[in-house]
């Protein structure tokens, strides 16, 4: 049965989604076609056709009815396009892994179709680097250390780059090796795009392809065992392109449109970027047969880089033994020797033109050291073999573009598309350019972007400025709104959707404030512009405060959750422990509404990661200097929104930052207020009743340095005023209130209050007003809106609104004699809700506490467990008053009855009603007429109950299972749990919770309620009527006035944070993972060190042969000079048989120093003519060239016609520079040399006398400059192929001036279009215009108001013209003593 039968049954398990199997197939068989042949011609003595097909293999009109019988058969003529028929998914026979995408194409198909199916049909993304593998087709083995570097190499640069590999994706020679290197080094999902372009013509197996609506999957069988021909599929690539010529058993029929395709995808532009840089492409070459060097030269020739494996084998090793010896000594008999030696017993068949031809390509190959790299494995070299691909597209580069700003850019553009930061150290931030901080604001922002923590931070290391970076409003802007899918992004989105404006700032500024909550000041400005860089926090007078570009990068890093990111902006953030602090509380409201679990978990563990970083910063900077520590703890950072850290770390429930021994001890410090923190809590109980013990040095003060001695009454006013002992007098206080409350209420409740209870009434009045006082006092200036939410969200605070209003409520019902029992049952009630609240002040203690968190997250959990015993206990008592009471409509015996009885049973009260054994007729009534008795149940004529007593008994037996065994179990278990959690943390949790109460009576008044109400009439009038600014608490926070001294400690913080960053590093690399990282590293070392070294001392022999072929290929070389220099004294010598090249000079021959590299490029310029290879050695007419066979290239218009005979005629014009492989006229107008004019005008920049100026022509189209030149008839006029390009006035005028202009140079050039006898001779001519001459300053004017196409550039070696010009400009530089 055919691999693809049944396909439609298997849908199911195909690899596609319903959609791409219906898209898929419909957009090939409309896109992609086959070849087929269809004339049946047979070969001589053979059954197949021409094509390579058998009969049947063809379809019936190829041998029916044809119309081109008796025609010879002809692959251009004879082989049609058709509907390609193979396509689809290909699983190899015994593989796991993923199944391959295939399609069978035409030779003839558009590159930019297949671009189309790679990316858009088959979902490529686009690559980054184009990696084109070429070498041997037949099976090689490679050195075991080099295989593993080329293989983890080949695919650590794809992975790292994003790259595709391309090859001709058979099971044999180097295509092989690329997907054994693909199978062993690549992980999970991390699949690397291998593409192989093979002949469909030459696939063993074929047939398993064939399928009219494409297989899901095909079931390929690999046969590698066959010797027919054929090859097998490489199973470990992941893409194929088969490409179909109409022939079986042909060999190269995919090479012309592998070509097209890479080219097609070479112009591609490069990622996401805006710029002109396109997807590089590099040549990779192993070993390799002959024939390899066609691809070799034919990349170099489309400025492709090759990068040569040394030691791979073959052609390779060839080259790679002369790439670094001058062109010169690359001779016909080295390569020879070479080619003996590395290709062995092939050799034998190599004839001396394929020789003289493979010469001069390796000279071309090795002419061109920019395209050429050749990684070699040494003791001295571990390079990896990735590394030394990306610096060859890197050399390339440079290359080919003049070293400007723009292209370093365009270069450090595609090392951030690469994520390579290694390469763009090594070979971008080096001392050969010096970057300035706008050249490195595009990749900043592609960085970023693109999430390249390194580049970002290589860029900030190497001279970028965040403020430049950030100074336009549209660059954070659109930071923002390129942010990744995540929380805060949708967020965002809702915001602007709601808005008018598209992409205001505001709109994240308004979410940030959300995130990091009401307490913080105008965090962000309302307006949509700024004026200054960064980000500016506005205060309430609407003075910008200082900006800081860090902190803007920083937030934005952390919204999006990015901890590399985040972590290389917190480290230019000018206050980094704020800063980690605001960090740690976006995250963690940001994971709290958050809908994934996942997202959130990251967020948490992000944050909790930041308040390590406060934590860290903060110890550092407390062991460094206390003083200084606090002074930052408490210090208003303008920077985030005029908080502290301390109230940041409050607000983002930090308490592994509060529960720090510094932030404790200033904790304590303010907590004692001007008294010592050593002192006993007896003693100042003592002092506080008895206050002359503090002037007899009982009590102990803490006085500042350099600050006197404190008087009596500053003693006294420190004992009363500090917050210990404000809180202790309110605590008695407290306890005196509730005491009189509880005898008012059980002993002297009269209708008429009574003294006694008018002195109570003081109490709820004076705490009424401390709430009043409280809720308007704004001494750090947040407002009274944002007041109102802080005072609000404190529970205690809404526990003292409660038992204040149920008091005033319960005293008007009591003063009235209707309502009066009513208003004693509220303040009873309300005495309640006065002694929990006495539960705030346990917060202070360290063993009650924690106790007061574990009840209220108890209360929590009792609540929730409410909803599910309320379940049980409905469902039993509904039914339990079904069975036993015959409609009763007393609501509230119903009730009773199917709720609170229920209830009770949990609680052991088992009623009595439920069997017979304890039913009492007397304790209901029949008819429910009976208030205070139930409804009697249903009875029977003996009076005895009528409901079935097994079944109420066996559902209280199972109500009482689950109900009291199961439900109140669990609630145990999670008042443990709950109870353990917060037990484990007890210290954490009460250093917490005491900042709360410590920041309440640091700024309450020093009197207890009811005595307070004296100082609240006092303070209202001091700020109302008086309008004196009130008493802020500067232990909590302060604001630092003095610019200095801010700077100063700001300075003093960023000291701190690297001392601790460099010792979080130290422990780093000292934790147990790192060891066992380090060691492996060092094992792996060792282990191919000890592979070195054992193939260094297996091949000991050979190395001591190959230095013995070294040296006799040395003594040829030096033999045959010396036989050179005989021939040339005239001492004739036999010239041996075999491959050798006479090399005898022609006496009448002028002797000639030019040696013309471009006049010898195999392939003449603008026709399909190829050169006769004429090597280096060969050049010169002196020597003397039996197999040189130039090529004809004249035209039948040639207007070189006379009487004598061609040959005659080209005898007389020879070219100067030697043989050209090619003769006759060829592109030029007549034989022999052919002017042509370049001329240079130039002039001195003004105002800058020390440059000099050229005139450039540019080419719109190709992008390039030019000199104004072109063939002339005499030095004395400008071509006429100017005229367009200047315009006819212009023309004119610097027509005129070439009378005067300087001849700077004038012989042979080396043009590409040079033959044997017509020769370009070019005239460099000097026009230099001078802004004294009137006549001059026309022409400057003219060139300054041309259409663009004009251009004053500066003279310099990096100014883009041909190598030819390049020169000229060079020879007019050295004439004016000007630099190049």
């Amino acid at each position: 049965m055919h691999p693809c039968a049944g396909i439609e049954e298997h849908h199911e398990a195909s690899s596609l989604s319903y959609e791409e199997e219906s898209v898929l197939p419909s957009w090939i068989t409309k896109n992609i076609l086959k070849k087929e042949c269809v004339y049946f011609n047979k070969r001589a003595g053979e059954e197949n056709c021409k094509c390579g097909y058998l009969k049947d293999q063809h379809a019936e009109e190829a041998y029916r009815g044809n119309l081109y019988a008796g025609e010879t058969w002809n692959i251009h003529k004879h082989v049609r396009e058709s509907r390609t028929d193979a396509f689809g998914d290909i699983r190899f026979g015994g593989s796991s892994q993923k199944p391959s995408k295939y399609a069978r194409v035409s030779a003839d198909t558009d590159p930019e179709v297949l671009f189309q199916l790679l990316t858009e049909q088959w979902n490529l993304p686009p690559p980054n680097l184009l990696i084109s593998v070429a070498g041997g087709t037949k099976n090689f083995s490679l050195r075991s250390s080099l295989k593993n570097m080329f293989h983890r190499g080949l695919i650590q640069v794809t992975q790292t780059t994003g790259a595709w590999i391309i090859s001709r994706g058979t099971h044999a020679g180097v295509m092989k090796h690329v997907g054994q290197a693909v199978k062993d080094y690549t992980l999970g999902n991390d699949e690397v795009v291998t593409i192989g372009v093979a002949t469909w013509g030459i696939v063993r197996n074929r047939e398993a392809l064939v399928h009219s609506q494409g297989c899901f999957p095909a079931h390929y069988k690999m046969d590698v065992g066959n010797q027919d021909g054929l090859s097998c599929l490489d199973n470990n690539h992941t893409h194929f392109l088969l490409v179909d010529d109409g022939t079986h058993g042909r060999y190269g029929a995919e090479i012309e449109l592998r070509s097209r395709l890479e080219k097609c995808i070479s112009g591609k532009p490069l990622g996401s970027t805006d710029n002109s840089s396109t997807i590089p492409v590099v040549c990779l070459i192993l070993d390799g047969e002959p024939r390899t060097l066609d691809t070799i030269y034919n990349a170099m020739q489309n400025d492709t880089p090759c990068v040569i494996l040394e030691g791979s084998g073959r052609i390779a090793d060839v080259i790679a033994h002369v790439a670094h010896i001058p062109v010169s000594k690359v001779t016909m008999s080295l390569i020879h020797q070479l080619m003996i030696k590395f290709f062995s017993k092939e050799s034998q068949g190599f004839s001396e033109l394929e020789i003289i031809e493979w010469t001069k390509k390796i000279q071309d190959i090795i002419r061109m050291p920019h395209l050429l790299t050749v990684w070699r494995v040494s003791e001295k070299n571990q390079e990896e073999m990735d590394t030394a691909i990306l610096q060859a597209l890197f050399k390339a580069s440079r290359y080919n573009e003049p070293q400007g700003a723009e292209a370093w850019k365009r270069q450090l553009e595609l090392a951030i598309t690469w994520n390579r930061v290694d390469i763009a150290k090594t070979e971008l931030f080096t001392e050969e350019h010096l970057w300035k901080s706008s050249d490195l604001h595009s990749a900043m922002m592609s960085a970023l972007v693109g999430n390249k923590p390194q580049f970002v931070k290589l860029l900030l290391e190497n001279g970028l400025i965040l403020s430049d970076f950030l100074e336009r409003d549209d660059t954070l802007s659109d930071l923002y709104w390129q942010l990744p899918n995540c929380f805060f992004r949708t967020k965002l989105a809702k915001r602007v959707h709601s808005s008018d404006v598209a992409k205001p700032l505001s709109h994240v500024f308004a979410e940030v404030c959300r995130l990091l909550g009401t307490d913080t000041e105008s965090y962000y400005p309302a307006p949509l512009f700024r004026s200054h860089p960064g980000i500016l926090l506005v205060t309430e007078e609407d003075t910008p405060a200082p900006c800081d570009p860090a902190r803007d990068l920083f937030l934005w890093a952390v919204v999006q959750t990015n901890k590399e990111l985040a972590e290389i902006a917190w480290e230019q953030c000018r206050d980094c422990i704020c800063a980690a602090l605001a960090a740690c509380k976006i995250l963690k409201k940001m994971s709290i509404e958050g809908s994934d679990a996942d997202e959130a978990a990251d967020m948490r563990l992000l944050a909790s990661h930041y308040e390590q970083h406060a934590i860290g910063v903060f110890t550092q900077c407390y062991n460094s200097d206390e003083e200084r520590a606090k002074k930052l703890l408490v210090r208003v950072s303008p920077f985030w929104g005029k908080m502290s850290s301390l109230h940041l770390a409050l607000m983002a429930q930090d308490k592994n930052f509060v529960a720090q021994t510094g932030v404790q001890a200033h904790l304590s410090q303010i907590w004692c207020g001007e008294l010592s923190v050593d002192n006993p809590v007896w003693r100042v109980l003592l002092c506080m009743i008895v206050f002359p013990l503090i002037y007899t040095g009982f009590l102990t003060y803490r006085e500042p340095t350099g600050s006197p001695s404190l008087g009596c009454w500053s003693r006294l006013v420190g004992l009363y005023d500090s917050p210990q002992v404000k809180f202790y007098w309110s605590i008695v206080s407290y306890f005196a209130f509730l005491f009189l409350f509880s005898v008012v209420l059980m002993m002297d409740f009269q209708v008429t209050p009574s003294p006694a209870e008018l002195v109570l009434y003081a109490w709820p009045l004076s705490l009424l007003c401390e709430e009043v006082r409280e809720l308007f006092s704004d001494p750090d200036g947040f407002g009274f809106h944002r007041k109102i939410i802080m005072y609000i969200n404190d529970a205690w605070n809404t526990l003292d609104i409660l038992s204040i209003a149920l008091f005033f409520l319960g005293l008007g019902f009591r003063l009235t004699t209707e309502l009066f029992y009513t208003g004693k049952i509220i303040l009873c009630i309300d005495f309640v809700v006065f002694c929990l609240r006495l539960m705030a002040i346990f917060t202070i203690s360290k063993t009650l506490g924690p106790k007061i968190i574990i009840v209220k997250k108890m209360m929590m959990d009792v609540f929730f467990f409410m909803f599910l015993l309320s379940i049980w206990v409905v469902a039993y008592g509904v039914a339990k008053q079904g069975v036993l009471i015959h409609n009763d409509n007393r609501l509230d015996w119903i009730l009773r009855g199917a709720v609170y009885e229920p209830y009770l049973i949990i609680f052991g009260n088992v009623p009595k009603n439920i069997d017979y054994a304890g039913f009492d007729l007397d304790s209901c009534s029949m008819n429910g007429t009976d208030p205070l008795k139930p409804k009697c149940p249903v009875l029977t004529e003996d009076q005895m109950p009528a409901f079935p007593e097994w079944l109420t008994i066996i559902m209280l037996c199972v109500y009482l299972l689950f109900a009291n065994i199961l439900l109140l179990n669990l609630l145990i278990a999670i008042f443990n749990f709950t109870f353990q959690k917060v037990q484990d943390n007890t210290d954490r949790i009460w250093k917490f919770q005491r900042y709360e109460l410590i920041q309440e009576y640091c700024n309450r008044p020093a009197g207890p309620p009811p005595f307070i109400i004296f100082w609240h009439i006092y303070h209202f009038v001091r700020t109302v009527i008086l309008q004196i600014v009130c008493y802020r608490c500067q232990d909590l926070k302060d604001e630092l006035h003095q610019k200095e001294e801010e700077e100063e400690l700001l300075t003093w913080e960023a000291l701190m944070k690297d001392r601790y960053l460099l010792s979080s590093q130290q422990q780093q690399r000292q934790t147990v993972e790192q060891c066992v990282q380090d060691t492996a590293l060092r094992v792996t070392a060792i282990s191919e060190q000890l592979e070195k070294e054992a193939e260094t001392t297996s091949a000991a022999v050979l190395k001591r042969l190959a230095r013995l072929e070294e040296q006799f290929i040395q003594s040829t070389a030096a033999l045959q000079g010396i036989l050179e220099t005989l021939r040339s004294a005239g001492f004739a010598a036999k010239e041996p048989q075999g491959l050798t090249w006479s090399s005898q000079r022609v006496q009448d021959e002028p002797e000639s120093a030019i040696v013309h590299v471009k006049a010898r490029q195999l392939r003449y310029p603008n026709s399909k003519m190829r050169r006769f290879p004429v090597p280096e050695e060969m050049v010169p007419w002196k020597v003397r060239f039996s197999s040189y066979m130039p090529t004809d290239c004249t035209p039948e218009e040639s207007g070189d016609v006379v009487d004598r005979s061609a040959n005659e005629l080209l005898d007389e014009y020879r070219n100067p520079g030697g043989r050209t492989g090619i003769k006759g006229r060829g592109a030029f107008r007549h034989l022999g040399p052919n002017l042509c004019a370049d001329v240079v005008v130039t002039r001195w920049r003004d105002g800058e006398p020390s440059v000099l100026e050229f005139l450039a022509i540019e080419d719109e189209i190709r992008r390039t400059l030019e000199l104004p030149a072109g063939p002339v008839q005499s030095p004395d006029q400008l071509p006429e192929s100017l005229r367009r390009s200047m315009g006819i006035q212009l023309y004119e005028k610097v027509n005129q001036k070439l009378a005067t202009a300087a001849k700077v140079f004038e012989g042979y050039v080396d043009d590409a279009r040079n033959t044997d006898n017509a020769w370009v001779v070019s005239v460099v001519l000097n026009v230099h215009l001078v802004r004294s001459s009137v006549e001059d300053v026309e022409i400057m004017n003219m060139i300054a108001d041309s259409d663009g196409s004009l251009k004053w550039k500066d003279i310099s070696s990096k100014n883009g013209l041909c190598s030819n010009q390049s020169d000229a400009l060079r020879w007019v530089a050295e004439r004016h003593k000007k630099k190049f």
